[in-house]
């Protein structure tokens, strides 16, 4: 007996129209009732995979830009495309959807580092999202800091506490800042490492540190390794003998979830876990010879930097890692990391943290 396919249960069906692309959906959606009921439930939602494939892969399919006029699609969906996509997509090619205000706010919480909402004010959730969507695009396309004089950066510390400073935005350069840090420690002759920790829509961590042999436990800092490898949380490699390629396998904690405020960019969707793709490369080398042999010394430095078009075009060297991440264009502009935006993404390094210090010094 031969059974068509729409006599397939919904939920089969729901699965089968999303492995389709956006375009041949949106044709499917229309070709009969029973089809254009199972596309727009949103319990069922088959456009999520398709929407997502667009997001994470950066080339957007051109029936993406006016996706909101189609009431088929619902609602929910709109929530991780202005959580995802490119600033100067969102502003100047999409047409986007009416939502309401705790919607908007939840675009806004997942978009955005939790000590951006400062900006809020008195607007509403709409009108702060929007302004913040333009104030990053423009700050990445330009050296302007008239909105943000001073930019904030962590300090972990070696002994266990950690600084909110600042520095004036027009001339912040973490990698000055950094020198003039491993100078002070007496390490001014050790290279200085930097580390992708999490990326986002607009903005990415980087982690500036020194690595190094030490004689004895009083260098060592043990926070710059637990904010780069959440205690609980290992990789390890098998090779495969007929590939070039790794096999991931990860030791992990049940206390860690996958973050969603902020949401992170598909390079690091599975943060604080490991996500594969060659992009998170917060662990180099495994097991005992993680770092290469190398520990982490001194202090480790925090900061926040907007991302451009040109942030991942890449000069020589390792990618996404070390001097890749901090030199060549559209890696020179930087917006505040503050207190709330460490324990957003890094909770485990509450504890840790054994004074928590604004401004300079050791505190009282």
């Amino acid at each position: 007996m031969s059974i068509t396919f729409e006599a397939l249960p919904v939920e089969l069906i729901a699965e089968i129209l999303g492995e389709l692309d956006l375009r041949a959906l949106i044709k499917v959606s229309y070709l009969s009732r029973r089809l254009n009921q199972i596309s727009s439930d949103p319990s069922l939602n088959p456009w999520r995979r398709p929407i997502l494939r667009n997001l994470l892969s950066g080339k957007y399919e051109d029936c993406l830009k006016h996706l909101c006029i189609r009431t088929i699609v619902p609602r929910q969906n709109w929530i991780e495309i202005l959580s995802l996509a490119r600033s100067s997509y969102l502003l100047f090619e999409a047409t986007l959807p009416n939502l309401k205000s705790d919607e908007w706010e939840e675009c806004f919480r997942r978009r955005y580092l939790p000590g951006w909402t400062k900006w809020k004010k008195d607007c509403s959730w709409r009108e702060a999202y929007y302004r913040l969507l333009y104030r990053v695009w423009h700050r990445s396309h330009s050296s302007c800091t008239a909105d943000e004089a001073w930019t904030k950066y962590i300090v972990l510390n070696r002994n266990g506490s950690a600084n909110e400073l600042e520095a004036s935005s027009r001339n912040f350069n973490p990698l000055a800042i950094f020198n003039e840090m491993k100078l002070q420690s007496n390490l001014a002759h050790l290279e200085t490492h930097v580390r992708l920790v999490v990326q986002f829509a607009d903005v990415r961590i980087l982690a500036l540190g020194v690595l190094n042999k030490p004689k004895g436990p009083f260098t060592l800092n043990p926070n710059a390794k637990a904010i780069l490898h959440p205690p609980g949380i290992e990789k390890s490699y098998e090779a495969d003998d007929n590939t070039d390629e790794e096999n991931v396998s990860l030791g992990q904690s049940d206390q860690y979830w996958p973050l969603t405020y902020p949401l992170p960019a598909g390079s690091h969707a599975n943060y604080p876990l490991y996500t594969p793709g060659g992009k998170d490369k917060r662990w180099v080398g495994s097991g005992p010879l993680e770092e290469c042999g190398l520990e982490w010394v001194g202090r480790l430095m925090l900061t926040a930097q907007l991302l451009s078009p040109m942030t991942d075009v890449h000069t020589d060297g390792p990618s996404f890692q070390d001097m890749d991440l901090v030199v060549g264009p559209g890696r020179g502009q930087y917006a505040s990391f503050t207190w709330v935006d460490l324990s957003a993404i890094a909770p485990w390094m509450e504890e840790r943290i054994s004074k928590r210090i604004t401004g300079p010094g050791l505190g009282n």
